[in-house]
């Protein structure tokens, strides 16, 4: 059986990644670590990572950023292979990940869904017909009231999934109001929605003479996020050291 420390236990992605493993015969959470109390866990809970003195298999992250450095601190000195979900990082913790996983296995997704990442498979292999074929691609997101930030990581990640296979010719195009010019060929149009408590929905459009392609997803609960997290730190324990994404449990699966 795996054996997980969760990193960010009470918060909310935290708490329902506690419940999905709860579930799941494979894995155990075998200690938690958060600076916030007030919920009644039934595993060891350390107030920063440092503290923790519970062996483990594998780490996953649901924190915040500001506790990133700390945990892969943590992770190279023990070598305990992490599953990190926290996004918001800056360009030198991304740096730093990059070093980390030359000493211990790493893993992270701008998505840690299952589905949106069969996805940005199946677009590849999509663009590679469509988008010579004269296609137009465009991709629409909806998240709820209170996302900051726009587009979302995960249109993105789709847009760029996209772009790799044109060697990045395509120019991502976030606002028309401005222009007066006919759509470029080589352009990839990203619309952001908010609104309600929409947790996630992204629409990849090719649309072609007298014929359009959708491909959707859409996210009815966090918990979607969580079972990926869930089987990334399945997959990834015992794996050497390395730069991990959620294409490689995919292939695994």
């Amino acid at each position: 059986m795996v054996r997980a420390i969760m990193h960010g236990c009470n918060g909310k992605m935290g708490q329902v990644i506690a419940g999905l493993i709860k579930d799941d015969a494979a894995i155990e959470l075998v200690a938690g670590v958060d600076p916030y109390t007030g919920v009644n866990n039934p595993f060891p809970v350390f107030k920063s990572i440092g503290e923790c003195d519970v062996e483990a298999d594998v780490i996953i992250d649901f924190a915040a950023a500001a506790a990133v450095d700390g945990l892969l601190d943590y992770c190279v000195a023990k070598k305990v292979p992490c599953v990190l979900c926290t996004t918001g990082l800056s360009g030198e913790q991304l740096a730093k990940i990059e070093e980390a996983s030359k000493e211990v296995a790493i893993l992270k997704s701008a998505n840690m869904s299952l589905g949106i990442n069969t996805l940005l498979k199946l677009l590849k292999d999509a663009a590679a017909v469509l988008a010579p074929a004269g296609f137009d691609i465009e991709i629409v997101e909806k998240h709820h009231n209170l996302k900051v930030d726009a587009p979302s990581g995960t249109a993105l990640a789709l847009a760029d999934s996209i772009n790799e296979e044109f060697e990045n010719e395509y120019e991502y195009i976030y606002d028309r109001s401005q222009k007066r010019e006919k759509r470029s060929k080589k352009e990839i149009g990203i619309s952001a929605v908010r609104g309600g408590t929409i947790v996630g929905d992204h629409d990849v459009i090719f649309a072609g003479v007298d014929e359009v392609i959708t491909f959707s997803h859409t996210a009815y609960s966090k918990a979607v996020f969580g079972k990926g997290a869930v089987q990334a730190a399945k997959f990834l324990a015992g794996k050497p050291a390395g730069y991990y994404n959620m294409s490689h449990v995919i292939e695994e699966a």
